[in-house]
């Protein structure tokens, strides 16, 4: 039985626990995944914490934990949980996944299956404590974790509430849903009756470019109860300048198993310069319960951090009391305020709202100085033309509108450029320019990374007031090299650029010469690139120094382009120097051999 189509859901990752015992580790299936389909990539892990970085327990250093928009560096959240509290006899209890100066109290179990499950939008999966679940967005985390545990009841001075809480997570890869992400929390009491319940919502708002030192310092957090959201945002100027969106945590407090007609509403912030932030089970209470509704924050030159409590609740063993809350980006306020407006919508709908025809299929033919795209649906494939969205008031069954082309020169998750629109010429929406099925863009630069992706959008809906809707850019973007067809033979064999200048920050041009690899933000040294040009299919690279020593040798082998790169780096991994070097370029097929030089300049 395939229960998930990843495979890496099934697996117990492997930690190396700094803040938790190695032990603990042992006893819990710790696991962590990242929503990536939308603009907006967030951390979620199976103990409750919305943050997975540079921390003792999973140890992921370098990722950016709530970066948007994607590809940005911009770091929006430092970490996030829920706090639930009530009371039992005449004790106050408070269970914590995550928090300023909590020890996380929630841990899933350790089966293998307990892990970070994900499911796409309409597939069913069957997860032994969700049977049959049905992905609800384009990409859906579901776990599960409780305060008792072998785990949890190894935190020093827990008392457990005895809570099994499932959460379920949503992300959208098109607008207007790519810039939020949904938490459900099913809270379910499982030995005992609690009365007088409170629930939390936490953030740790870190806002700022990650490049940049000390960039979170200068956030501030206030409250709009009309909204029921709290912001975190980045104050103008300091060593970061401006951030690119703030971050708001909307909450949509329960209305089931009140234990009373009123709801108690506390909003605190906090800053790096206050000590004594409560970690005791009472002190914790005593704060989800004031009732205080802080001011705005005023800059303190020392970050934020803030909370959201409501209650009381009445809950019974068997009971189910289902939390919403949303992290909301945008360009500026008014861009996160009418992305919480399209979350109203969203939650009144019960996430029943229009959706995006499906993504073309896009075939991509690389030529010299040119990139050739193709989107034509062919037999076999899904023609996003004749799709049908249940969810839309009008009356529009088919609701495809058209197509746009975009180009990025960094990653195949953007920052994307707008090159080209088709759409029906038939109606009064959009431009009217007709569809078209391909497009050629010219002028490229040969052996250089570009890529490319083709969306479908939609007509709006005039009945529920939901926009045209998207396809994700991500879903069939494409890497394309513009070059020439290898030459048959060697003669024409260039090194560039020539000379190689190490003062020159080859990494900020556009589209980059040199880049980091993966997911590394900074340049680093092994990132140098010398390239060789016009090479046949079949072809060995000698460089020697002028000494006639040889440096490095360099296997070409591939008839669908002409060049190799090479990073400045000796066959024993050393950089080499500033100099003179000679190379040879020998034809594999025909024994011809082509020599030239280059110099590098460090």
């Amino acid at each position: 039985m395939k229960l998930c189509t990843n495979k890496s859901c099934l697996l117990a990752v492997i930690v190396n626990a700094m803040g938790l015992h190695a032990t603990y580790a042992q006893q819990a299936t710790l696991s962590w995944k990242l929503h990536n389909v939308g603009k907006v990539r967030q951390v979620v892990t199976n103990v409750g914490a919305l943050n997975a970085v540079n921390d003792g327990m999973f140890s992921y250093p370098g990722l950016i934990n709530c970066e948007y928009p994607a590809g940005s560096f911009e770091e929006h959240l430092a970490s996030g949980g829920i706090w639930i509290g009530a009371t039992v006899g005449r004790d106050t209890l408070v269970s914590v996944t995550e928090g300023e100066g909590s020890s996380r109290e929630f841990f899933p179990s350790s089966a293998p299956w307990d892990s970070i499950w994900v499911v796409a939008r309409g597939d069913t999966v069957p997860i032994p404590y969700w049977r049959n679940y049905v992905g609800v967005s384009d990409q859906d985390f579901v776990c599960r974790y409780t305060d008792y545990g072998p785990t949890s009841l190894r935190v020093a001075n827990h008392v457990p509430l005895y809570l099994d809480v499932i959460q379920t997570s949503y992300a959208w890869g098109s607008p207007p849903l790519d810039e939020i992400i949904v938490f459900n929390y099913y809270i379910m009491p499982t030995r005992i009756n609690l009365e007088n319940l409170y629930l939390t919502s936490w953030i740790n708002g870190n806002e700022g470019n990650m490049t940049i030192g000390d960039y979170a310092l200068d956030d501030e957090s206030f409250f709009r109860r009309d909204r029921m959201i709290a912001m975190c945002v980045d104050v103008p100027g300091g060593a970061d300048g401006d951030a690119y969106g703030p971050l708001g945590d909307k909450v949509f407090p329960p209305t089931a198993h009140r234990a009373s007609d009123s709801l108690r509403l506390t909003y605190q912030w906090y800053n790096g310069r206050q000590q004594g932030l409560p970690s005791r089970d009472n002190e914790r209470y005593q704060q989800m319960t004031s009732g205080t509704i802080m001011q705005d924050q005023q800059s303190t030159g020392d970050g934020t951090k803030a909370q959201v409590s409501f209650g009381p609740y009445r809950l019974q063993v068997g009971d189910t009391l289902h939390l919403v809350r949303v992290l909301v980006l945008g360009r500026g306020l008014q861009g996160v305020y009418r992305n919480a407006d399209y979350v109203d919508i969203l939650i009144r709908k019960n996430f029943r709202v229009p959706s995006p025809p499906p993504s073309p299929p896009l075939r991509v033919e690389t030529l010299n100085h040119q990139v050739r795209l193709r989107w034509n649906p062919r037999p076999g494939d899904v023609n996003p033309e004749n799709y049908y969205d249940p969810y839309r008031a009008d009356s529009v069954t088919k609701p495809f509108e058209g197509y746009r082309v975009y180009k990025s020169t960094r990653s195949a998750t953007g920052p994307w450029t707008l090159l080209a629109e088709f759409d029906d010429s038939t109606n009064t929406f959009g431009q009217n320019t007709g569809l078209a099925y391909e497009y050629t863009d010219v002028g490229l630069l040969n052996n250089l990374d570009y890529f490319y992706t083709v969306t479908t959008f939609s007509k709006p809906d005039t009945v529920t007031g939901f926009p045209s809707q998207e396809s994700s850019r991500n879903a069939v973007a494409r890497l394309a090299v513009p070059g020439p067809k290898p030459p048959q033979n060697v003669g024409q064999v260039a090194a560039v650029p020539n000379p190689y200048r190490g003062d020159i920050a080859y990494y900020a041009y556009n589209p980059p010469w040199e880049k980091p690899a993966g997911q590394r933000e900074r340049w680093m040294e092994q990132d140098r690139r010398i390239q060789f040009i016009n090479l046949p299919e079949l072809c060995e690279i000698k460089i020697y120094s002028i000494a006639g020593d040889l440096v490095a040798t360099i296997q070409h082998d591939d008839p669908t382009k002409g060049y190799e790169d090479w990073n400045l780096t000796s066959s024993v991994g050393q950089a080499i120097s500033s100099g003179l070097y000679l190379f040879t370029a020998e034809d594999q097929r025909t024994s011809q051999v082509q020599v030239g030089k280059f110099v590098i300049i460090k």
